[in-house]
């Protein structure tokens, strides 16, 4: 088996969002769409590689977030068949409402940003479920249910290798620095504890993380993204109780995070690409959403 990184280059910015080619005795297997925006740098990177769109009859998303399916529907209408979380499928089918809330978060960028999202037709959709396996080009993909970054996740395994979408955490190659991306409205800090937990007990070799890259290191990893996920909802958390106003607590918990990255050896443009990836409103939002749900303020 052998896996090819496509770099989509989201927004002119290396190494910010990454789709995966599995290779089997029958073919190529694509693992993430990435967004609408980027299907012309998916298309140059699997040409570099000798694949065309007709090579690819099978399509896994990890969840349904722009950034990681919102291509789902074009590779639909090259006749692919779309493996989505069963809790996912009715939002790519009709993906109104989730472009709707999309709408709001990102304004007038939404379609420079994310480009066109198209539905997927029902009949070339393949509802997962946790655990179910899917023989396809001759290896099996686990699905495993994995919320917490969303309820609708699955990290995709394949022997001891595991695709991890956002439930592996964000960590640009060669940088030991680790961020959580934990957008509204569904981030919950228990359930993506318990799904660390999880992806511990696979005993897995590599995981393979859409923001960005492989990782080799995979206990120290995902120990290290549980003590982040703490750290990151304390931080807010703290802020949230004496008072402090959403804009100051994002400006406040940018600066903290370029802070700890700087201390870590991560360079200006690395810190671009982490930013690209996940930036810092986006994650507060949605801890600051999760604590108010919490605490019975929402």
């Amino acid at each position: 088996m052998e896996v090819i990184t496509l770099d989509l280059c989201f927004n002119d910015v290396e190494e910010a969002i990454a789709a995966y080619v599995v290779v089997g005795q029958d073919g190529p297997v694509l693992i993430e769409t990435g967004p609408g925006s980027t299907v012309p740098q998916m298309l140059s990177a699997l040409n570099n590689h000798g694949i065309s769109t007709n090579d690819i009859h099978h399509v896994f998303v990890t969840h349904i977030h722009l950034d990681h399916a919102g291509a789902a529907g074009w590779w639909a209408s090259q006749g692919a068949r779309i493996y989505v979380h069963h809790r996912g499928a009715p939002h790519l089918i009709d993906p109104s409402r989730l472009l709707g809330s999309a709408k709001r978060v990102y304004g007038n960028k939404l379609d420079s940003l994310w480009g066109t999202m198209l539905p997927v037709p029902a009949r070339q959709i393949y509802e997962l479920r946790g655990d179910q396996v899917v023989s396809v080009n001759g290896f099996d993909i686990v699905a495993i249910d994995t919320p917490g970054h969303a309820s609708h996740h699955h990290v995709l395994r394949i022997g001891d290798v595991a695709f991890c979408g956002d439930a592996g955490g964000a960590r640009l190659p060669g940088a030991g620095f680790i961020t959580v991306p934990t957008p509204p409205p569904e981030f919950n800090l228990d359930a993506w504890q318990v799904s660390i937990g999880m992806l511990l007990r696979e005993r897995l070799s590599k995981i393979y993380l859409t923001h960005f890259g492989l990782v080799d290191d995979v206990q120290e990893h995902l120990e290290g993204l549980a003590s982040r996920l703490n750290q990151t909802s304390d931080f807010v958390r703290e802020r949230m109780r004496n008072g402090v106003g959403r804009d100051t607590i994002i400006s406040e918990f940018v600066l903290w995070n370029r802070e700890m990255a700087r201390e870590v050896g991560v360079t200006e443009k690395q810190l671009g690409q982490s930013e690209t990836a996940n930036p810092g409103q986006i994650s507060v939002d949605g801890v600051i959403r999760y604590w108010k749900k919490r605490l019975g303020e929402d």
